[in-house]
Parts: structure tokens; C-alpha cells; sequence
């Protein structure tokens, strides 16, 4: 057996996993960490990474929380299945099924990329209700623009190639997404979970899942979450590193235009992993506002 040494280092978390039904009734595995006791905090992860992006978060915020941070289908440690639909519908379905499942109603929420999409899609619902929510470089939005990496990425026939075939989402993610270099553990802990071209299929999905136009099958439902945004009156905390080259500033207006009286805490020299260039400044100001 391969030694993993990011593992024991830098992620030495119980791993949990819920069975839920993939659309032929088949069951799949969702792995999840369930962390600490108290109030409960759930992170949400977005794309190209997985819980592994929360783990210096986990293992101070467990010492006064119940932290739960799920890998949705398809990444970190949950199944792989090639036959599923990965669309942001049943990403929202994942998560509340879960929660319910641990008999959670009431959460504070830590979203970022994707994952702001998917926790304002669950805040959406009636079933979970959110007590405050931190924001790291994310949507929940419609907007035109995409980043010409995301835009190659995106290309039929090509970008999956370039995804599955090469790694060329996950990889360069370790490199562009970061102003500081990453060591050698914390690069291969984020690309462990994606070292096939089957297991990158989520990867692959993400991306094509961004709705860019109105006929695309999610744009529906992230317009709705959208709409449904100025409903979600508790308190919000953004932490928003300022050197994103995918949520940039483009996206930040929009949230501030949409949430004007919320905190905004801006790090000028942190880049899309946000918590992973300013990990001390980030997990200072979640811990006060929480």
C-alpha cells in the first residue's frame, strides 16, 4: 500500500459516508467529515477541490463547532459513478438529503466556488435555514462572463480531453489558484482524488454544468436561486481574495450590489483558494464573526 502522507499530515480526519440513490436507484457513496461538537458549521466545496480545501478550518473550528464538510459526487472521496447526471439540481439534492439524514435543520454555512451555488440552492428550499454564512470567491448568480481558461475548458469534445485526459483542470487549479507556491503534501492531497481519467469526471462535469445561456438544463435553477438571494437576510461574512482569475471583481460587485450592508474583508494578495494564502487573516475573521 502506497504510504499517503498528505493524508496522516495534513488531513487526519474519520471518514463518513451516506448512501443515496443515483438515478437508476443504484446506490452511490457521499463521503463527508463530521467533526467536533456544538452548533454546526457546513462547508461546501467547489470545483476542482474537496473537503481537503477546509482542512485547516476543520481542525480549529471542531475545537467549539460540529463541522460537516461534504465531497459531492464525483469528487475527493465520494463515488465516481460515470452514469451520473452531474448537474447542480442533484448536487442541492445531495446535500439537503444528507443534513436531513443527520437530522440538521439549522446550519452556519462556509461556501465557496461552486459551493455557493449549491448552499444558496439548499438555503433555497424550506427544509435547512442558515444562521450566518461566510463567502470565499463564489457565485450563486447567472452572469456572461467566464475566464478564457474556464471558456477552453468549457469547448465540446476538447475541454473534456484536456480535463480527463490531462488533468488540465485540477492541475493548473494548483498552480493558478494560489499566490504562494504549494508544498508537495498539499499539492497531492488536492489531486489525489483525481488521478484517472474516470475520477476526473466530475471535474469535467462542473465545468460543463456552467449555464451560460438560458436553453442550458441548469440555468433554470440557478436563475432561481438567484432571485431568491435578497430573501436570505442573515448576517454574511466575504472573504474575497482580490487576485481570483476566475471570480473576479466582475463577480464581487454583483454581491455587493446584492448584499450593500454586509461585512467584506478583501486580501489583495490572495488569489482563488483564498483560505490558502491568507489561511491565518480568513480563519481570524470567520472565528469573530461566528
Amino acid at each position: 500500500m502506497v504510504k499517503q502522507n498528505w493524508k496522516q499530515e495534513l488531513f487526519p480526519f474519520k471518514s463518513n459516508y451516506i448512501n443515496l440513490n443515483n438515478s437508476d436507484n443504484n446506490p452511490i457513496q457521499q463521503h463527508y467529515i463530521d467533526e467536533g461538537e456544538g452548533e454546526v458549521i457546513v462547508m461546501l466545496h467547489g470545483n476542482p477541490t474537496w473537503s481537503f480545501y477546509y482542512r485547516n478550518l476543520i481542525k480549529d473550528l471542531k475545537k467549539t463547532h460540529r463541522v460537516i464538510v461534504p465531497d459531492h459526487i464525483g469528487c475527493g472521496l465520494s463515488d465516481k459513478p460515470q452514469d451520473y447526471k452531474y448537474i447542480l439540481k442533484n448536487h442541492i439534492d445531495n446535500i439537503e438529503s444528507l443534513l436531513l439524514n443527520l437530522k440538521i435543520k439549522k446550519i452556519n454555512l462556509i461556501v465557496h466556488d461552486w459551493g455557493g451555488a449549491i448552499g444558496f440552492g439548499l438555503l433555497q428550499r424550506n427544509n435547512i435555514n442558515a444562521h450566518k454564512i461566510v463567502i470565499l470567491n463564489t457565485a450563486a448568480f447567472t452572469s456572461t462572463y467566464i475566464p478564457p481558461l474556464i471558456k477552453l475548458c468549457k469547448t465540446p469534445f476538447l475541454g473534456e480531453k484536456l480535463i480527463r485526459l490531462f488533468n488540465g483542470f485540477a492541475g493548473p487549479a494548483t498552480i493558478l489558484a494560489t499566490k504562494r507556491k504549494l508544498n508537495k503534501l498539499e499539492k497531492e492531497g488536492y489531486l489525489f482524488p483525481y488521478n484517472n481519467y474516470k475520477n476526473r469526471i466530475a471535474t469535467s462535469r462542473f465545468v460543463e454544468d456552467i449555464p451560460m445561456t438560458k436553453d442550458h438544463p441548469s440555468y433554470s435553477v440557478l436563475k432561481d436561486i438567484e432571485d431568491h438571494l435578497p430573501n436570505i437576510n442573515c448576517p454574511k461574512l466575504f472573504l474575497w481574495g482580490k487576485k481570483d482569475f476566475c471570480f473576479n471583481d466582475n463577480f464581487l460587485t454583483r454581491w455587493q450590489e446584492i448584499y450593500p450592508k454586509d461585512k467584506y474583508c478583501f486580501y489583495e494578495n490572495a488569489g482563488h483558494y483564498v483560505i490558502e494564502d491568507e489561511p491565518i487573516k480568513t480563519l481570524n475573521e470567520i472565528k469573530l464573526f461566528l
